[in-house]
C-alpha cells in the first residue's frame, strides 16, 4: 500500500513539472546554503587550529593589551619594553623569552612598492635557533642568516613567489628606503608565515626607528607541567611591577591551547549564527511548499471527491498528500546537499589559489550528508500536513460539486 502511495505521489510530481522544481527551490537554497557553510566552517576551523600546531605545549606567549585595529604593538597603551623581557627571564621556570617586533612597512622591488608584514629575529644565537624551532622554519632555497647577520632578509614562501614575481637568492629589496638582501626562503609551512620577510632585530629596530619597545615575547617554559604555574607567575610579576590590578592588566599571557582554545569558540559561535541564517532559506521553502500544496488541493478538489467516490478514505487522501509534500523536501535536501559540497569545493579551491596563508581543507561530515536531507525531509512533511489534513476532510459531495 505504501508503495502505491508513493508512486502516485511521484506521478503528481512529476505532472506539476515547472511547479514542482519552484517550490523545491527554497529547500533546495537553504540546504545549499548549510552545508556549505558548515562544511567550510569546519575547514576554517581546522586551518586556525593548524596555524597554532606548530607551537609546542611548553611555550608561553606575551603580548600587548591591543585597544584596536591594526599590527601587533601599534594599538597598545603601555607596550612591552626590555625591562619587562628582563623581569620574564628572571622567573623561576622560565628556559628561554625572545623578543618580538611585527610591523607592517613599505617593501618595494623592481620599482614597484607594497606594504609587506615585517618580523624581527633576535640578536642572540640561541634565540633565534629556538624561534626556528619553534615555528618549524626551514629554508626551501639558500639558507637561515644567524644572528650576527645584518642587512639580510628572509621570504616566507607566498611572499616570494607571489608579491616579487618569483624573487631570487641574492636579489635586493628596498625596506623603508634601506637596501636589504635575500639570503634564503622558506618552505610552505601552512601559516601566516608564508606571507612574511624576516630580518635582524637590529636592522628592524634601525629602519623603522623603535627604541625600547617589544611587541611580543615568545617564552618557552623548563618543565611542561608547570605551563600553568609559570603563566600565572609571569602574570603576577608583571602585573606587581607596573602596579596594575588583576583583570586591568595592559599585557596579556597566553598559552597556545588557550588562545586556540579562545578562537574555536569564536568560530563555533560563527557557524551557529551562519546556520541559523541558513535554516531562514529552509523555512522559507517549506512555506513555498505550504503553499504548492493548498494550491494543489483547490486544483484537485474533483479528483479526490472521485477518490472518496470509490473507495478511498480519508487516511489514503491524508498520506498521498503528506508523501507529495515530503518527496518535495526530500528532493531538494538530496540535490542540495550535493550542490553544497560542491560548492564547498569550489571556494575552498578559490581560497587555496589567491592566498596561501590559510589553507582551508573542506571537511565532509557524514553525519551531516544523512542530517541535511533528512531535515529538509521533516520540513517537506512538516509543511504538507495541514494541506493534507484539509484535502481528507473534504466530503465527496462537495468536492465533486466544486
Amino acid at each position: 500500500m505504501i508503495k502505491d502511495y508513493i508512486l502516485l505521489a511521484l506521478k503528481n510530481v512529476k505532472n506539476r513539472g515547472i511547479r514542482s522544481w519552484l517550490t523545491m527551490l527554497g529547500i533546495f537554497i537553504g540546504i545549499v546554503a548549510l552545508v556549505s557553510l558548515i562544511s567550510l566552517g569546519n575547514g576554517l576551523q581546522q586551518a586556525v587550529t593548524g596555524q597554532f600546531s606548530t607551537l609546542s605545549a611548553d611555550r608561553l606567549l606575551v603580548t600587548n593589551a591591543e585597544t584596536g585595529f591594526g599590527p601587533p604593538g601599534s594599538t597598545s597603551i603601555k607596550k612591552l619594553t626590555e625591562h619587562d623581557l628582563k623581569i620574564i627571564e628572571s622567573i623561576n621556570g622560565v628556559k628561554i623569552a625572545i623578543p618580538r617586533l611585527m610591523r607592517i612597512t613599505k617593501v618595494e622591488y623592481e620599482q614597484e612598492a607594497t606594504y609587506e608584514f615585517l618580523g624581527s629575529l633576535p640578536n642572540i644565537k640561541e634565540k633565534t635557533q629556538a624561534l626556528y624551532e619553534t615555528f618549524n622554519l626551514e629554508a626551501e632555497k639558500g639558507r637561515l642568516f644567524g644572528s650576527e647577520d645584518r642587512g639580510k632578509i628572509i621570504l616566507g614562501k607566498h611572499i616570494a613567489e607571489e608579491h616579487f614575481e618569483n624573487i631570487e637568492i641574492g636579489k635586493t629589496l628596498k625596506i623603508s628606503g634601506k637596501n636589504f638582501e635575500v639570503t634564503g626562503i622558506l618552505k610552505q609551512t601552512g601559516t601566516i608565515l608564508n606571507n612574511a620577510i624576516f630580518m635582524n632585530e637590529e636592522d628592524m629596530k634601525d629602519i623603522l626607528e623603535i627604541k625600547d619597545e617589544i611587541d611580543t615575547i615568545a617564552v618557552q617554559v623548563k618543565d611542561i607541567k608547570k605551563v600553568k604555574e609559570t603563566s600565572e607567575a609571569i602574570t603576577k610579576e608583571l602585573r606587581k611591577d607596573r602596579r596594575e590590578k588583576e583583570g586591568e592588566e595592559s599585557f596579556s599571557v597566553q598559552t597556545p591551547l588557550q588562545t586556540l582554545s579562545s578562537v574555536n569558540t569564536m568560530l563555533s559561535i560563527i557557524n551557529i549564527i551562519v546556520s541559523g541564517i541558513a535554516a531562514i532559506s529552509l523555512i522559507v521553502g517549506g512555506i513555498g511548499i505550504a503553499n504548492t500544496m493548498y494550491t494543489s488541493v483547490l486544483e484537485r478538489t474533483k479528483d479526490i471527491g472521485i477518490m472518496k467516490a470509490i473507495g478511498a478514505q480519508n487516511k489514503d487522501i491524508l498520506m498521498i498528500f503528506i508523501i507529495e509534500s515530503a518527496l518535495l523536501g526530500l528532493a531538494g535536501g538530496i540535490m542540495g546537499t550535493i550542490f553544497g559540497i560542491a560548492l564547498s569545493y569550489g571556494i575552498s579551491y578559490l581560497v587555496s589559489t589567491a592566498t596561501s596563508a590559510v589553507n582551508i581543507e573542506v571537511t565532509i561530515s557524514i553525519p551531516l550528508i544523512i542530517i541535511a536531507p533528512t531535515f529538509a525531509l521533516l520540513m517537506g512533511l512538516l509543511s504538507g500536513i495541514i494541506p493534507a489534513i484539509q484535502a481528507s476532510k473534504l466530503k465527496p459531495v462537495e468536492a465533486l460539486g466544486r
